[in-house]
Formats: C-alpha cells, sequence, structure tokens
C-alpha cells in the first residue's frame, strides 16, 4: 500500500488540511477549518483524522510563522505547534514543520497553469531563475524558490517582519505613528489585510473591512480610491526593494486573499511604476513578471513535494 501523507497548511485565520496518496495530494481530502473554533493545530487534526482514521506515515505543516526545529509559534495567533504532539494525536512518525510561504514556493511546479493569472509580463528567464513567492493575507510574507540538482530548495523567510520603507506624505505620517508604539514597523502593519483596514482608517477615518473597501472604491468614494492607490503603490516600491534582493529573473508570484483582492487594480494603480522606479537598475525590473495563483491548495501541494523530495 501507498504511503499515506498528511498535509497541512495553517493560518493565521484557517488551517487546510488533505491527504497525499502515492505523494499526491489528494484533492477530495482537503477540508478548511476556522482556526477560531479549535484551540489549536492538534485539536484540528484530531477533529479531521476522526473521518480519516488510517493513519498516515508522513506528516508535513506549513505554518505562517517562525520554525524553530521541532517546534513553531504563529505570528498572528496565539497558538504553539510542537511536532511531539502533532506525532502523538496523528501516529505519524515523520513530522516535518515548514514556513507556509515555504510552502508555497514548493508548489510552484505542480500548479496547473489554469491557476496561475498572469499579471503584469516580463522576459523569458532561463531554466535555472531564481522566482519568488509573496504572501498577502492576514499577514505577509516572501519565499525565494531556488532550483538545484536535488530538487527546489526554499528558504524559510520572515520578510513581513522587515521594515517598512520610508515614505512622504500620509503614508509617511502613518509609518511615523506606527513607529510611535512600536519601535519597530513591520511591512505587514501596511502590506496585508489588516494593514489596508489599518491605512483606510488613517487616510478617511473609517473602518472598513478590505472588502467595504473594495466595494467602496468601485462605488466611486474617492477615500476608498486614495487608499487602495496608496496600498497598490506601497506594495510595488516592497517588493520592488525585495526583488532586488533576490533577482527573481523567473517571475513573482502573489498569493492569499488580500493579493486575489487588490490583483485586478495593481496595474491601473501604478503598482509598475514603484515596482520599477530603481534608478539605473530599473531595465531589469521590466524584465521580471508578475503573476497571481489562484489555487487555495498550493500550500498542500508544495507539503507533498517537500515530502517527496525526503521519499524519493
Amino acid at each position: 500500500m501507498a504511503d499515506l501523507w498528511l498535509l497541512v497548511d495553517v493560518g493565521g485565520t484557517s488551517t487546510r488540511v488533505g491527504l497525499a496518496r502515492g505523494g499526491q495530494l489528494d484533492r477530495g481530502s482537503t477540508h478548511s477549518f476556522r482556526n477560531a473554533d479549535f484551540s489549536g493545530l492538534a485539536d484540528i487534526l484530531d477533529h479531521y483524522l476522526n473521518r480519516h482514521p488510517t493513519p498516515p506515515t508522513a506528516l508535513c505543516a506549513g505554518v505562517a510563522g517562525p520554525v524553530r526545529g521541532d517546534t513553531a509559534q504563529l505570528t498572528n495567533l496565539d497558538w504553539f505547534i510542537d511536532s511531539a504532539d502533532l506525532a502523538r494525536v496523528t501516529g505519524a512518525r515523520d513530522i516535518h514543520l515548514i514556513n507556509d510561504l515555504a510552502a508555497q514556493g514548493y508548489a510552484l511546479d505542480d500548479l496547473d497553469p489554469t491557476d496561475i493569472t498572469p499579471l503584469i509580463d516580463g522576459t523569458t528567464p532561463p531554466p535555472e531563475a531564481a522566482r519568488m513567492v509573496m504572501g498577502l493575507g492576514t499577514g505577509s510574507n516572501i519565499a525565494v524558490v531556488h532550483r538545484t540538482p536535488q530538487g527546489l530548495f526554499v528558504p524559510p523567510a520572515e520578510a513581513g517582519h522587515s521594515s517598512l520603507p520610508h515614505s512622504d506624505g500620509p503614508i509617511g505620517t502613518l509609518i511615523a505613528d506606527l513607529a510611535g508604539k512600536d519601535a519597530h514597523r513591520p511591512l505587514e502593519a501596511l502590506l496585508s489585510g489588516p494593514g489596508l483596514v489599518r491605512l483606510h482608517g488613517h487616510l478617511s477615518g473609517d473602518t472598513l473591512t478590505p472588502a467595504q473597501i473594495i466595494a467602496a472604491h468601485l462605488a466611486g468614494d474617492a477615500e476608498a480610491c486614495a487608499s487602495l492607490t496608496a496600498f497598490v503603490r506601497l506594495l510595488g516600491t516592497v517588493l520592488g526593494n525585495l526583488a532586488l534582493n533576490h533577482l527573481p529573473m523567473g517571475g513573482i508570484y502573489l498569493i492569499g486573499g488580500t493579493a486575489r483582492a487588490v490583483a485586478p487594480y495593481l496595474v491601473p494603480m501604478g503598482f509598475a511604476q514603484t515596482f520599477t522606479a530603481k534608478g539605473p537598475y530599473s531595465h531589469i525590473m521590466r524584465d521580471i513578471s508578475l503573476s497571481l495563483v489562484t489555487d487555495d491548495n498550493a500550500a498542500l501541494l508544495g507539503c507533498a513535494r517537500y515530502l517527496r523530495q525526503r521519499h524519493p
């Protein structure tokens, strides 16, 4: 009988779980859970395995937070994850915890082309070119994907907690206000779903959800339009900075609920202008393509590939 693997994508708001048979994700086995309904990841997996009682031999979980050895701490939720607890609940002998964006990076070669929406064209890259994934959801982060003779290599990162850049005007004032409350001004304080809410609140005084901000923009609300434009242009600046660090000539891939929500506005609201505004390196920036990943199971695909590379 082929090994049964348990695949897990732990976000700040929800957790998606699925099974892999023969090293491939069984899409019919996937289920999403609201984190608020459970006490922790072990509780979710216990609930899931009541429906799928065959014990898995291995488990890979992509976690929205820093992974330290056999443990992980979610960044935007007070959950601590210990591999020993997961082994006890699931019976799996082989447990791997990786960053959730690393899981998204490992998925790139397994995505169906219909689940990748081109947003901005680039030049045709060489096969060995690095690629980069940026997640925009409850928080934000990146993963850089490298090809090696042994398969894909995606080092962990916590870029969402690097500092926001200097900015002028209202955005600069907001960044200064954030710094006044906390000496650290992380990217995800503005470049995330909650960040868009915070940005709009600062510019307009209103407290709206991201969906309400976009709906207001579509209805012609000038303040919502200004907030969305500021978000898009800040995203271009920050993603351009990150791209210069890693030169992902194989393309940049956006993932996450907030990324999907703002994707239609990137081109018309000036993303490319701020992304490419890098002086003598602007011509290099124009060679980098931008796409949107729309497969909800992408991180599970990445977890399956991660295990395949360790169980050839």
